[in-house]
């Protein structure tokens, strides 16, 4: 990849392109706690979210790199505090795909007036994903211990990350 991807909402053409990325990156087990046999179709309910929540894609030249899902944390009294999930596909990996998408997730949760982003469930050892959250301001607010089952490296921890929103 030559170019920064685009970001642009999520069109329902889109789902092609983006569930052979939520499937690669579901059944790696090194950074989602789903399923990794996850149907396509609850694949599909569990990515997509409608308004006020929002689901991107990051594309060049009409391929898919990337994917977002953004909403608030928690309905209610939580409401004021946005939430995101990531994916990248495995060969735009290390091109600026997910910094891409967590700025416009950063972006989009500003305009919409939430006061800050929380990240439930990053996972220990996730290098690149720590890295990134941490050059864009995140910082780790707790760990819960042995949470995450990776299939190469054990029971690790997953990261509570959280950023206040201007």
């Amino acid at each position: 990849m030559t170019s920064l991807p685009q970001i642009r909402a999520f069109a329902a053409e889109d789902w092609a392109q983006v569930w052979p990325i939520f499937r690669e990156v579901v059944r790696e087990q090194e950074t989602f706690a789903y399923d990794p046999g996850t149907s396509e179709r609850e694949a599909r309910s569990l990515w997509v979210v409608g308004p006020p929540g929002r689901t991107t894609v990051a594309h060049t030249g009409g391929r898919v790199l990337g994917t977002a899902s953004m909403y608030a944390n928690r309905p209610g009294p939580g409401s004021h505090i946005a939430s995101g999930s990531f994916m990248v596909a495995r060969s735009a990996r290390g091109e600026g795909v997910g910094r891409a998408l967590v700025q416009d997730a950063l972006d989009w949760a500003a305009a919409g007036g939430f006061a800050g982003m929380q990240f439930n469930a990053v996972v220990e050892g996730n290098t690149a994903a720590e890295r990134l959250y941490a050059d864009l301001g995140f910082v780790t607010v707790g760990t819960v211990p042995g949470a995450f089952e990776s299939p190469t490296r054990g029971r690790v921890g997953l990261h509570v990350l959280y950023r206040p929103l201007p």
